[in-house]
């Protein structure tokens, strides 16, 4: 049987993974991996606010749509999604010619849009349910005070809806933390990205992937606080008084 104390000092000496150069590339995979999920989960919110609110209509002309864009995007894979938007943006015609090009080439932008539509469509959905989920009496007791449907929206059943979905929504905010792993897929370095290179290059898988298991273990425990924070402030109302 191993010597796994052994084994974890020679790890933390550093003759392995520990090394400025390595240290280098992990460090460049986690800024990656932050850019990459906060910039898709700030673009899908933003997405998915007037989403909910559509998807909520009782005009199947508007909620129809909507319903037809959550349904593909949550019934399939994200690393579908991820390859026909990485290859698929060459088989347009001209795309090659226009300003947007340099921009897509690069394969950050098509893995923020796949992950933007994606959190936006499950996002689109918790909301959804969130506003669905809107007691009566809130809603008459606005109505009552005269309120249009555009000012009841904003100040009484959004505000509502978003403390009744934070729970949800820290979930997907954690899949999708988890899920930018396929990122690497279409050769962009984040974190999964930088161990398998480190892998290749030293041969050390273990080491490697354990490291950046830490760090994706790491990062949830912070995203778990922060949701656990936000919920003890926002539902503060729902606990009971002593």
């Amino acid at each position: 049987m191993p010597d796994i104390t052994l084994w974890f000092q020679e790890l933390l000496a550093g003759n392995v993974i520990f090394t400025p150069t390595t240290l280098g590339y992990y460090w460049d995979g986690l800024v990656t991996t932050v850019q990459l999920v906060f910039l898709s989960l700030v673009a899908g919110l933003v997405l998915a606010v007037p989403l909910a609110i559509g998807r909520s209509s009782r005009h199947r002309w508007i909620s129809l749509p909507i319903y037809l864009y959550t349904y593909v995007f949550r019934g399939t894979p994200l690393l579908i999604q991820l390859y026909i938007i990485y290859y698929g943006v060459v088989f347009f015609d001209g795309i090659q010619e226009t300003f947007l090009w340099p921009i897509l080439r690069e394969a950050f932008y098509p893995a923020l849009i796949a992950f933007t539509l994606n959190t936006a469509a499950y996002t689109t959905e918790i909301f959804r349910g969130a506003i669905k989920a809107t007691p009566r009496g809130e809603i008459e007791a606005a109505r009552a005070y005269g309120m249009s449907s555009g000012l009841m929206m904003r100040r009484i059943i959004l505000p509502s809806a978003f403390r009744r979905a934070l729970p949800a929504y820290g979930n997907e905010v954690i899949f999708m933390l988890h899920a930018s792993a396929i990122a690497s897929v279409v050769t962009l370095m984040d974190l999964t990205g930088a161990a398998r290179f480190v892998y290749a290059r030293f041969y050390a898988p273990f080491e490697a992937f354990l490291f950046v298991a830490a760090i994706y273990l790491c990062l949830t425990f912070a995203i778990l606080y922060l949701f656990r924070w936000l919920e003890k402030r926002l539902l503060a109302h729902l606990r009971p008084q002593n």
